[in-house]
């Protein structure tokens, strides 16, 4: 299973509630939605490699839908959601949602769980000037003027997360992470950090996606004894790792695996015995105590099953919808056109089940980090939450690169 691969001014507060024909125009200047319904579209896979995990955004997306339309919908029309399942193959995704923006004339499109599927979609979607709704935490690099990125970016899982650690366990770090874009520039991002807090890494290696024979690795981290394993593998070798991990009988009190992946998803998989003790970096947590993810968390068990997870990806997939919402409700229903819904959603704040979340002029989103200990009853236990909202700094690791409202800049 492959993954990813406060303040500026408020245009509006809101609350979330209720738990292909390439010679055709792109419909920019006219309302999309002149029916007697909202169409968007849901490009989440439900079968193939990442269903496991990209099914439950689908579902949490769906949730925030049905609930948007039993309130009343928006402007008294009902958002209809056209569902698309693109097989977790990125090729498939970039079909699918060129089929949803030309045929079905969808003004949003929320998908997708890895980096592969979102930059297969990325071109459909500027070339239509339609607008994605990214759900999924990512490595950065990058800034598109159509997609909303609901997710984390390094500079939200690691500023704090890295000092914690130094802090409680010591200087020395052992990267593991699978063979691809993500952990190599979550674990560069790391390497800075590292430089800065008198860190050190005493190995880093990457194994191939779907890898599950760890026992190589385990052997090398016994011999190296880190004070920190900062693990980037992700499902299937997540699962593995953890497994072996805990079968090895290495101590999570002395070498702690510390993750930017693992969420509930993984830990239900891995067993609470085998995960607890260990640590992940979230915005959120299925175990958070507000009353919005009390209502959230209550919602998805009733809907989809008591036992059922939430965490921090399918939190963002239901806020995005509310997001989505809340822009559309600024704008007069003549002009529901994807660039409008992109502008009035910009400096847009709103209470999710994390906390209160505001969308950044680079379309980024403002979270709250927070750092879990996982326990055996497959839960994580917030020993740290940032004290304010952090913004998204999706160049962060490379000097003279920021992205903003125009675009990426270069010093």
């Amino acid at each position: 299973m492959k993954r990813r691969q406060f303040m500026g001014s408020v245009g509006a507060t809101g609350m979330i509630g209720g738990l292909s024909a390439p010679g055709l125009l792109t419909m920019t200047n006219a309302s999309l939605a002149q029916g007697n319904d909202i169409p968007v579209g849901l490009l989440f896979s439900l079968t193939g490699a990442v269903a496991v995990v990209e099914s439950t955004l689908h579902d949490a997306a769906l949730m925030a839908i049905e609930e948007i339309n039993a309130d009343g919908g928006v402007h008294g029309k009902q958002l209809r959601p056209i569902i698309e399942d693109p097989a977790s193959d990125p090729a498939t995704y970039a079909d699918r949602a060129r089929r949803l923006m030309i045929r079905d004339k969808c003004v949003s499109v929320f998908g997708s769980y890895t980096s592969a599927s979102r930059q297969a979609v990325l071109p459909v979607t500027e070339q239509r000037k339609n607008l994605y709704w990214y759900p999924t935490l990512y490595e950065g690099r990058e800034c598109s003027r159509n997609v909303m990125y609901g997710g984390a970016v390094p500079n939200q899982q690691q500023d704090e997360l890295i000092a914690w650690a130094i802090e409680n366990f010591g200087p020395r770090f052992y990267m593991i992470g699978n063979n691809y874009v993500y952990p190599k520039e979550e674990n560069n991002y790391c390497k800075t950090l590292l430089s800065k807090l008198g860190g050190e890494v005493v190995n880093e290696e990457y194994v191939p996606l779907g890898h599950s024979d760890f026992s190589s690795v385990i052997n090398r981290i016994r011999s190296e004894k880190p004070d920190v394993i900062f693990a980037t593998v992700v499902g299937d070798s997540d699962v593995a790792f953890a497994r072996q991990y805990h079968a090895a009988e290495l101590d999570p009190g002395k070498m702690p695996v510390i993750s930017l992946t693992r969420s509930e998803v993984e830990v239900k998989a891995i067993g609470g015995e085998a995960a607890a003790g260990h640590y992940s970096s979230a915005p959120y947590f299925m175990g958070h105590q507000t009353p919005e993810n009390e209502k959230f968390v209550e919602a998805y068990k009733s809907r989809y099953g008591a036992d059922q997870v939430t965490h921090f990806v399918s939190e963002a997939a239901y806020f995005q919808v509310y997001q989505f919402k809340a822009a559309l409700e600024k704008l007069d229903p003549s002009n529901i056109t994807p660039e409008a819904i992109r502008d009035a959603a910009v400096g847009m704040s709103m209470m999710a089940p994390q906390g209160e979340i505001l969308i950044d002029e680079n379309l980024h989103t403002h979270l709250w980090p927070k750092i879990g200990q996982w326990q055996t009853n497959g839960q994580a236990e917030v020993l740290v939450q940032s004290e304010e909202r952090i913004a998204p700094k999706p160049y962060a690791a490379y000097d003279g690169q920021s992205c903003t409202g125009q675009g990426l800049v270069k010093a």
